[in-house]
């Protein structure tokens, strides 16, 4: 019996109490839905299997004292099938313990439902529009993105298994300043010149630049010769680049797609495929962000003042109203992001109920302006549009920070981090920690063989799974004649627990948009399976006869073979153990492999 079958059983018993009238003052109304109904895991396993505190929930409401309710709910608890015994404890806690076939019963629904187990549709009917990455197409993707990169291609493989219809997005920054300082800075290298004060450093600036003087040659164009204004100089004598130019515009429109082609390329290694790539600069030149300020407009949130184009955002909870085009006539940043919300949210193609932005720890202020214009629309904050605000990365090496790349100057990029501990340890370690919280990649642990390395220790657990099913195969131990009620040991019943525990797991994951989760949750498991698989056996395991002495040494052997159902049933109960394993790996971007 599963927790979520045992939360079910609480709940109905909660509704017979009302209908026999035992249950005080206690009414249906007044009964939370059946997921409020917690199912925990004592610490203490003399407390039974399972424990509720769904009498403590009650008692205010039923005005009766919570261990006298505990008792009513013990009474009905103790008839059901699969429960072996009730013990109401302390204040009014109600400690399950099951029968071995109840608690076992979870190994025949894994092993039934396959890399299905867990998974469910209650996000279903929804699309979410899960916006992540999104860097300036002016570099390649450092590490602050590359964490983006697995949390949220991870938080969408979590959301789809709860039912969700999910597009990922990659949002390209193709309009504005800063690719006019890349378009600047490529100039500036490709004539051996000094980066502008305000422009982009690194080797791939030198790389980029020379691919663009090579395609335009192979196109019969001289760059270099086209006519090009140069710029000047700051009073402290440091160029600032030159103004528009035939010159920069061949740079920039050469360059930037090479750009897109590079991060593309990047995040397929990464294994994040996006089913949108989105171009900022599609908003101005097919009339987006017009019409955008024109609807606002509308609505009455739109006013001239000082010569400049606002939105009213303090009438929907932001500290200030925000300028959106200047008085020299340009648009500024926000009025793109204005329609950018606006088309994700009505746009023909997969219309987005829930527009969901993943965004660095430097856009914390960027919140209160975005959640008003989601109102001014009509929308709700926080159910149509959600903002997810990711911390820092510090790599480590030897306990210190480093600076490794090649390419982009002091910044790690995505291809520093996997081409240093590969994709699967680069994914696991960005997304195992709460996007909330900054985060330390220990290169040194990461590419290590050891268990301390939390990668490592999953990957074997599943690794380990499969050498025994080899070995069982050799001896020839298959599923017939299993009987999990034999699954009694202590070891057993902690696997059957941590199995039984994962559907609820992997629903609370994607409710609080929380993959890392699934890694807490996958080093749990693997932890419980390794203490199993030294204290348990499938295959019988030879030990030579410590008595034996000489020839007689190997020829002596002790085999601790379990009954031959018992030892189908732990055979099962592996297999559901590298069936999930290998299922929440799947959900991290990360492989499952057969030996290590």
């Amino acid at each position: 019996m599963s927790p979520e079958a045992l939360s079910e059983l609480i709940f109905n018993i909660a509704n017979t109490l009302v209908s026999e009238g035992k249950a005080g003052t206690l009414t249906a109304d007044l009964i939370p839905p059946q997921a409020k109904f917690a199912v925990m895991r004592p610490k203490d396993r003399a407390h039974g299997d399972w424990a509720s505190n769904a009498a403590m929930q009650l008692a205010k409401k039923a005005g009766m004292k919570p261990r006298d309710l505990a008792e009513l709910f013990a009474a009905e608890l103790t008839n059901a099938d699969g429960i072996k015994s009730v013990e109401v404890a302390g204040p009014g806690f109600i400690n399950i313990t099951l029968d071995s076939a109840s608690a076992a019963a979870v190994v025949d629904a894994v092993l039934e439902a396959g890399d299905t187990y867990g998974k469910n549709d209650h996000l279903g009917g929804e699309t979410l529009n899960l916006e992540f990455v999104s860097a300036n197409p002016t570099g390649p993707i450092h590490i602050g993105g590359t964490r983006w990169a697995a949390v949220g291609d991870s938080m969408a493989r979590v959301l789809e298994a709860n039912g969700a219809k999910v597009v990922r997005e990659y949002y390209f920054n193709d309009h504005g300043e800063q690719i006019n300082r890349f378009a600047k800075s490529l100039v500036a290298a490709a004539h051996g010149e000094e980066t502008p004060i305000d422009g982009y450093k690194g080797a791939y600036i030198d790389e980029i630049a020379k691919r663009v003087i090579d395609e335009a040659n192979a196109d019969g164009v001289d760059v270099l010769s086209l006519p090009r204004v140069d710029g000047g100089a700051d009073q402290d004598g440091n160029p600032l680049g030159e103004g528009d130019s035939e010159q920069r515009e061949e740079f920039r429109k050469r360059a930037v797609p090479m750009m897109f082609d590079e991060i593309q390329r990047s995040m397929k290694n990464f294994r994040v495929n996006f089913d949108v790539w989105f171009h900022e600069n599609s908003l101005y030149s097919d009339g987006e962000v017009d019409q955008a300020i024109a609807d606002l407009r509308a609505r009455g949130d739109i006013f001239e003042k000082d010569g400049a184009t606002w939105f009213e955002s303090t009438k929907h909870g932001d500290d200030k109203d925000r300028v959106i085009i200047k008085s020299d006539g340009n648009y500024a940043y926000f009025a793109a992001d204005i329609a950018y919300y606006r088309n994700k949210r009505h746009r023909e193609t997969n219309p987005a109920d829930v527009a969901i932005y993943m965004l660095g720890a430097d856009h914390h202020g960027y919140i209160g302006r975005m959640m008003a214009m989601c109102e001014a629309f009509g929308d709700k904050p926080g159910e149509n549009m959600q903002i997810l605000i990711g911390q820092l990365v510090n790599v480590m090496k030897d306990g210190k920070a480093v600076r490794m790349s090649k390419r982009a100057g002091n910044v790690v990029t995505i291809d520093d981090l996997t081409d240093a501990i590969g994709v699967d340890a680069s994914r696991y370690s960005l997304a195992r920690t709460d996007y909330n919280s900054p985060v330390d990649i220990d290169l040194n642990l990461l590419s290590s063989h050891s268990n301390e390395n939390p990668v490592y220790y999953v990957q074997y657990a599943h690794a380990r799974s499969c050498n025994v099913d080899r070995n069982a195969a050799a001896a020839g131990i298959t599923y017939e004649g299993a009987d999990v009620s034999l699954l009694d040991t202590t070891a057993d019943g902690e696997v059957l627990a941590a199995l039984a525990q994962w559907p609820a797991l992997l629903r609370e994951a994607g409710d609080l948009r929380a993959p890392h989760r699934v890694a807490h949750y996958l080093e749990d498991l693997a932890a419980t399976y390794h203490k199993w698989y030294n204290v348990e056996r499938v295959v019988p395991m030879e030990l030579t006869d410590p008595e034996a002495r000489g020839e007689q040494a190997d020829a002596i052997r002790i085999a601790k073979a379990p009954e031959p159902a018992r030892a189908a049933a732990r055979l099962k109960l592996n297999d559901a153990v590298k069936t999930v394993i290998a299922e929440g790996l799947d959900l991290l971007g990360v492989t499952a492999p057969d030996k290590m």
